[in-house]
């Protein structure tokens, strides 16, 4: 494994050897093959549908998982599924759910769906790609998966096979034979037939493929992405991308000794990428705890515990989920844990504290987006850290901050420190085609094949990149991004409701929140209570739900009418920290959020009329992400 410590280090790696001789493989199961062939008898995939460190888990090795992808690869193949044909999967974490991405990408292309989504919300998504095939959850207790999925299937109308996993097969004791007899009934108004996994699977060869795979150049897997509309947007990769999230894992990180933890859900790609496929390189054991992942019951209560019996060495984090760790105490042997990596959002500095000084061990973050096939920087395992940056771009991956206008044209480059838009360049970026609506592309990319994020965000003089804000208005809630557009388009419903700007305001445990103000039309009276009951009941997602919501006389607006959010954001981030304050018995408030040149929005404090108790603010104050400063002072 490469020792990355400095930029020089990385720049040094790419002098070595072009990109295009990093790896042999050129599709994912040519890389399969690959590793089956160094590591077949060693773990590859293991899964306990329960949270107790004793409770059943099932474990295929290289060579069994090499075995399930070929035989549903076949399946996906016999039903009609071939180059530029898609085929679905609307699981919860799963060895299914790994095998079919894995077979989905070699028979034609996959579609990983958020299994959290409202049926209508899916559908939208199987009709984008034009689903053949889908395949989830069988009706099992305690889960409508199935009967969502059925209504997405009827509504999207271009579903012609759906393939059933049963859960019971990861059950252990009498509830194995209880759960059949709990079993809800199955909602079949889609027409589509519907295949037993089990069953269709063992029919099929699993040893050779039945068919030549089409053009490694093609695109395989599509993800979808919070955008800045109602649908989400609909990003697409090819096996280059997705091979080079892999090779980095196995040349920066991980070899076949490790053992990956990962509550992460498989439709993102954050779990998809660089933590499976990392494994999928390197021949390093991946390990899935609940069909929910971190939400699943007694995940946080017992991660600790599993850590343990698994002999984990490294653990896949967000903050949220990190946050509630931290709530707990460290109640087991974890001196295997070598490093925790963290992503999707940014960590508090308290945060970060907290969890080293419990744990002992390290926390790296990093930065990637779907549209770049994932991977973008991380902080250096073997260099300096930066708490609050996420660390310099990755081998092969180049970094621009620029001004650029609507068109992708390039006005300028920014200066050491100076906040511009974040644009990349590496392996996984698609100029063009990233979307698979091609009208999205237009201005996505630069004339020299940046790809624009819509981040906002600066460098330092050595190299390091941080992150300041975001153009786009994705709110990220515990790294999940919640499309405003969702929620200002369910209270625009509302007869009483005239504006709406949806933005996320600070959160100590999730990073951001959905936050809503609401301008009335003239003459109506509707009330915050009974406009949150009309979000809850229309917003299509739990998640996006908003936690607040305020009535104003008139919204802030642009020239043009447009809402002006930062103004919005000023508001909740002044809102949220006096109230920290104040619970904290302190007079200090604050006095005005300001953006800085360096830091984004930075909330001012004002002492009130006693002295500065800095180290009480800090406090109060320490687990949100955006800055405070002293009013009247620039750290």
């Amino acid at each position: 494994m490469a020792r990355i410590a400095t930029l020089a280090d990385k720049e040094a790696i790419e002098h070595e050897a072009p990109v295009s001789e990093r790896w042999t493989a050129r599709t994912l199961y040519e890389q399969l093959r690959e590793t089956e062939a160094r590591h077949g008898s060693r773990p590859a995939v293991s899964f306990q549908l329960q949270s107790g460190p004793k409770d059943r888990a099932v474990t295929l090795t290289w060579s069994d998982f090499r075995a399930e992808v070929t035989r549903a690869a076949n399946l996906f193949r016999r039903l009609g599924i071939g180059d530029g044909d898609t085929v679905a999967y609307i699981l919860p974490n799963s060895i299914e759910a790994a095998v079919s991405l894995v077979a989905g990408a070699t028979a034609g292309r996959v579609l990983p769906v958020n299994a959290l989504l409202a049926p209508e919300v899916m559908a939208d998504l199987l009709r984008e790609v034009n689903a053949r095939v889908v395949v989830t959850l069988a009706p099992f207790p305690k889960t409508d998966l199935s009967e969502k999925v059925a209504q997405a299937v009827a509504l999207a109308g271009t579903v012609a096979h759906v393939v059933e996993v049963d859960l019971v097969r990861y059950v252990g004791g009498a509830a194995r034979w209880l759960a059949p007899m709990m079993r809800p009934k199955r909602l079949t108004a889609h027409g589509a037939e519907i295949h037993d996994y089990a069953r269709a699977l063992a029919a099929e060869d699993p040893e050779q493929l039945a068919f030549t795979e089409g053009s490694h150049e093609r695109f395989v897997t599509c993800f979808h992405t919070g955008g800045t509309t109602g649908l989400p947007r609909i990003a697409q990769h090819t096996a280059r991308g997705i091979l080079y999230n892999g090779w980095l894992g196995r040349f920066c990180l991980f070899d076949e000794r490790d053992v990956l933890i990962c509550p992460l859900p498989m439709f993102h790609v954050f779990a998809a990428y660089p933590v499976f496929m990392s494994c999928l390189a390197s021949g390093a054991h991946f390990v899935m705890v609940t069909p929910q992942g971190y939400r699943g019951v007694g995940v946080f209560r017992n991660f600790w515990k599993l850590v343990e019996r698994w002999r984990v060495t490294f653990m896949i984090t967000v903050p949220t989920a990190t946050a509630m760790l931290m709530q707990r105490p460290v109640d087991a042997d974890v001196s295997s844990l070598r490093l925790a990596v963290s992503g999707s959002a940014p960590m508090p500095v308290e945060l970060f504290e907290r969890f080293e000084a419990a744990t002992g061990v390290r926390v790296l973050e990093g930065y990637g987006l779907t549209e770049a096939t994932c991977l973008v920087s991380v902080n250096p395992p073997h260099g300096e850290r930066r708490i609050g940056s996420v660390g310099f771009p990755l081998p092969y991956t180049e970094v621009r901050i620029r001004r650029c206008d609507n068109e992708g044209r390039v006005l300028g480059e920014c200066a050491v420190d100076e906040i511009g838009e974040i644009c990349v360049r590496n392996p996984g970026t698609t100029p063009g085609a990233t979307y698979t609506d091609p009208e999205r592309n237009r201005g996505l990319h630069t004339e020299d094949g940046f790809l624009r994020t819509g981040d906002l965000g600066r460098t330092d003089a050595d190299g390091y990149l941080w992150i300041t804000g975001r153009a786009k208005d994705v709110i990220i809630r515990g790294g999940h991004n919640i499309d405003p557009g969702v929620i200002e388009s369910a209270l625009m419903k509302h007869p009483d409701v005239a504006f709406v700007g949806a933005i996320g305001e600070p959160n100590a445990h999730s990073g951001e929140v959905p936050a809503v103000y609401v301008e009335l039309c003239e003459g109506c009276s509707a009330d915050e209570r009974s406009l949150l009951d009309f979000a809850r009941a229309h917003v299509s997602e739990k998640a996006a739900v908003p936690r607040y919501l305020e009535i104003v006389p008139e919204l802030p607006k642009t020239a043009v009418g447009k809402i002006f959010k930062p103004d919005l954001r000023r508001r909740a981030i002044k809102r949220v920290y006096d109230e920290a304050l104040a619970a904290a018995g302190l007079e200090a408030r604050v006095a005005e959020v300001i953006e800085d040149r360096r830091r984004g929005l930075v909330a001012f404090i004002d002492p009130g009329p006693g002295p500065r108790d800095e180290a009480a603010v800090a406090a109060a104050l320490g687990a949100f992400v955006t800055p405070w400063d002293w009013i009247g002072e620039i750290r």
